[in-house]
């Protein structure tokens, strides 16, 4: 990803995605966090803030977009980069989700070849955080 290796929390309801990405993460150097549920998220998040979360927008209860919107209505957490990374790849998936205020979409599967890539690519589009 970055030069610096950030702290990711990702955020998956399905177990092998979970490990599948917090295994690519590990493996590029960086710290993962997992939450399974958006309120499991948000709890996770008022602990200590991650450099960067990925956001499934599939969750049970509280989907993705929720979640995300209430990241972004706190001044605390509306400043930490999200990534939706979700099964969701129709057309007006992506729109919904950039317009609840994630800043990047990945669909699944991805490609674990170039996830770290693509999140440093994002990342440094989106220039220093606080």
């Amino acid at each position: 990803m970055s030069t610096q290796p950030v702290t990711v929390l990702v955020v998956d309801d399905n177990e092998l995605n979970l490990e599948l990405v917090t295994h690519v993460l590990e493996a590029a150097g960086h710290a993962v966090r997992q939450a399974r549920s958006g309120p499991e998220a948000l709890e996770a998040i008022r602990g200590t803030a991650p450099g960067l979360i990925l956001m499934d927008i599939g969750l049970p209860g509280m989907d993705g977009y929720t979640v995300v919107r209430a990241l972004r209505a706190d001044p605390a957490t509306a400043r930490i980069p999200i990534v939706a990374l979700t099964a969701y790849a129709m057309a007006n998936d992506e729109r919904l989700a950039m317009e609840a205020g994630c800043n990047g979409y990945i669909t699944k599967p991805f490609d674990v070849r170039t996830l770290a890539q693509t999140l440093a690519r994002i990342l440094e589009e989106l220039g220093p955080r606080p």
